[in-house]
């Protein structure tokens, strides 16, 4: 899955050689939270689900001074706790609290060095899934679906995670045309979701590829047997010509300075009459820089893109041929994949501490709230080297 933008990445205490910050008091730094809780309905100390419950003082300090960093951290060291926290980002995030929030030099250079040293940089490739996807399969086979699909389900008509996922798959199939005999690649294909239910349903060859050891282990085991073959492998490496190209949810993990790289890449690895479906977590708003919170715990060297963003990277290589947006579905995923992930602990606790449990409870259900807020979206892009021939008709 791939992250949000949450409660602002920014300080608000003013600072200066005085240490005029220092001299605030707890019922101002509480106030001064308050304050920018007020225009969401969210009340410190209230008793309604979606409250926030301040367990230690430190927190308003923290959270002032520290931004989005401060409130994710604040929450796993046990500072503060609320009943429905999906509840309290879908409230809390079209207020944008970032515009009340006074830039500092933490986001300063945050972004600065976004923008610097490129954490998307071929070198980096492989931090994401070290970090990210190398968690644990058993972790992840406990709160995905059957067939382990790490990304936004289609809740269409569906009803259940596993059908959600399925219908998912199908989706892309279909709108790639996919035909017997076709050579796909996917990139960024996780534990090989995909490339099984393709493979399985309409009998083509995937060559997948991924950044995590884990990934790979687990998914050459899932597609024994079937035309699929597994890497671990950076797309800038890839050096062969397919029929079709997926990617699902890895876009979010390529970096701004990369973008016209990875749609140059595709390109060249697409045969002219080719259809490449890129599917990715969109920001409503353009920026240079991911959260702090998420780079630190969840992402590291990621960024959502806006629309702006993405289509600049593909101008003059790709024809848009369909867009679909169905993000309001994120909200479902992630929330079945929360109630998989806390209702499995008593297996996981084992390998994970508490901390953790705090950490990867408040990814899920912020990720949920700011999707269902629509503050985040999905996006599927149906792209074509040189335009369809005939035109392109959607076939689901």
């Amino acid at each position: 899955m791939k992250s949000a933008r949450h409660f602002g990445s920014t300080g608000f205490l003013p600072q200066n050689k005085n240490g005029f910050e220092g001299r605030i008091g707890t019922r101002n730094l509480k106030t001064l939270t308050q304050g920018i809780l007020s225009p969401a309905g969210i009340t410190l100390d209230g008793g309604r689900p979606w409250d926030l419950e301040v367990k230690d003082e430190r927190f308003y300090r923290r959270v002032l001074r520290e931004g989005s960093l401060g409130l994710g951290e604040s929450y796993m060291d046990g500072w503060w706790e609320c009943e429905e926290i999906d509840t309290l980002f879908t409230k809390l995030v079209p207020t944008d609290p970032e515009a009340k929030l006074r830039k500092n030099w933490r986001l300063l250079l945050h972004t600065v060095g976004a923008a610097v040293l490129n954490p998307g940089r071929k070198s980096h490739a492989f931090q994401i899934g070290e970090r990210h996807y190398d968690k644990g399969n058993e972790l992840f086979k406990n709160m995905l679906d059957k067939r382990m699909t790490y990304s936004c389900g289609y809740w269409k008509d569906a009803h259940t995670l596993d059908e959600a996922q399925e219908a998912k798959l199908e989706l892309i199939c279909r709108k790639l045309g996919l035909k017997a005999g076709d050579r796909i690649l996917d990139i960024g294909c996780g534990w090989g979701s995909f490339a099984k239910y393709a493979a399985e349903k309409y009998n083509v060859e995937v060559v997948g590829i991924t950044v995590s050891k884990e990934q790979l282990s687990l998914g050459r085991e899932l597609c024994r047997g079937l035309p699929v073959e597994l890497r671990l492998q950076d797309y800038r490496d890839v050096d062969e010509r397919f029929d079709h190209i997926v990617s699902v949810g890895m876009f979010e993990h390529v970096g701004l300075k990369n973008y016209r790289i990875f749609m140059e890449k595709a390109l060249q690895c697409l045969k002219d009459d080719g259809l490449f479906l890129l599917h990715c977590i969109g920001s409503n708003i353009s920026h240079g820089a991911g959260d702090p919170w998420l780079d630190k715990y969840i992402f590291p060297n990621s960024l959502i893109p806006s629309l702006k963003q993405i289509t600049a990277s593909l101008e003059g290589l790709f024809t848009v041929e369909n867009l679909h947006n169905f993000g309001f579905y994120y909200d479902a995923t992630l929330m079945s994949w929360f109630r998989n992930f806390s209702d499995s602990w008593p297996k996981l606790e084992d390998r994970y501490d508490e901390k953790f449990y705090r950490m990867w409870k408040y990814y899920l259900l912020s990720s949920a709230g700011a999707f269902r807020s629509r503050w985040l979206q999905v996006w599927q892009f149906v792209l074509s080297p040189k335009g369809a021939r005939g035109g392109y008709e959607l076939t689901c």
